[in-house]
C-alpha cells in the first residue's frame, strides 16, 4: 500500500505558526519567561527554523503586536466607512467588542510587554496608534462640519473614543461579566455608545 504524506508547509506557513505559537506563550508565560526552544516546540518546529525567520525573540515580539495590531486598525477603518451614519456608534462598539475580544492574547501581550520594551511602545505609536487616531480625527471631523456633532476638539473625540472600544475589548474583565451573551453585549454597545454622543448631564427643560 502507498503511503501519501503530506506536503511539508511552505516558508509563509511556517511564519505564521510561529507567529501564533509566540502569541500564545507571550501571552500566557510572558516575553521573558518565554525561551527560544519553548517557541520552536509550540509551533513545531526546529529552533534554528526560528532564526532562520527573526533575527532573534524580540523580533518576533514586536512582529507579533504590530500585525495584530494593523489589523485591528484594517477592521476600524472599514467600520467607519460602512457605518450606516454617524449615529451608528453602538454598532460599531459592538463590533469591535467582539473582535478585541477575540484578539485578548495578543492585547495581553502589549499591554504586558511595552512597559519593559520602548522600542516596542513606539513601533506601535508611531505604525498603528497615531493612524487609528488620524483616521477617527478625520470622520469625526467631517460629522462635525456636517453638524451632526457639535464643534469641538476633533482629535481629543477620537481618542475618546478609542479609548471606549479598547476598554470594550477587554470587558470580560472589566465592564461585563466573563461569557456575556450577545444581548447583554449589545446592552453595553448601546449603553457606551449613548453615553459618547449624549454625554452624561440632564437635559434641561
Amino acid at each position: 500500500m502507498r503511503v501519501f504524506n503530506s506536503p511539508p508547509p511552505s516558508e509563509a506557513q511556517t511564519h505564521t505558526r510561529i507567529l501564533q505559537a509566540a502569541q500564545r506563550l507571550f501571552a500566557s508565560q510572558g516575553f521573558d519567561g518565554t525561551t527560544t526552544r519553548d517557541l520552536a516546540q509550540a509551533a513545531g518546529v526546529a529552533e534554528g527554523t526560528l532564526f532562520r525567520h527573526f533575527t532573534n525573540k524580540k523580533a518576533i515580539l514586536v512582529e507579533v503586536a504590530t500585525n495584530g495590531w494593523v489589523d485591528i486598525l484594517t477592521d476600524l477603518l472599514t467600520e467607519l466607512s460602512e457605518m450606516g451614519s454617524y449615529k451608528a456608534v453602538a454598532q460599531v462598539m459592538r463590533r469591535r467588542m467582539w473582535n478585541l475580544r477575540k484578539n485578548v492574547d495578543m492585547m495581553r501581550v502589549c499591554f504586558m510587554e511595552v512597559q519593559f520594551h520602548p522600542d516596542l511602545r513606539d513601533r506601535i505609536q508611531t505604525e498603528v496608534i497615531t493612524k487609528m487616531t488620524d483616521v477617527a480625527e478625520a470622520f469625526f471631523q467631517t460629522a462635525m462640519d456636517k453638524g451632526i456633532y457639535r464643534q469641538m476638539d476633533a482629535n481629543l473625540v477620537a481618542k475618546v473614543f478609542l479609548g471606549m472600544f479598547a476598554v470594550a475589548g477587554f470587558s470580560d474583565n472589566t465592564l461585563i461579566e466573563p461569557n456575556a451573551s450577545p444581548q447583554e453585549m449589545q446592552l453595553m454597545a448601546e449603553g457606551l455608545a449613548d453615553i459618547f454622543l449624549n454625554g452624561v448631564l440632564a437635559k434641561e427643560s
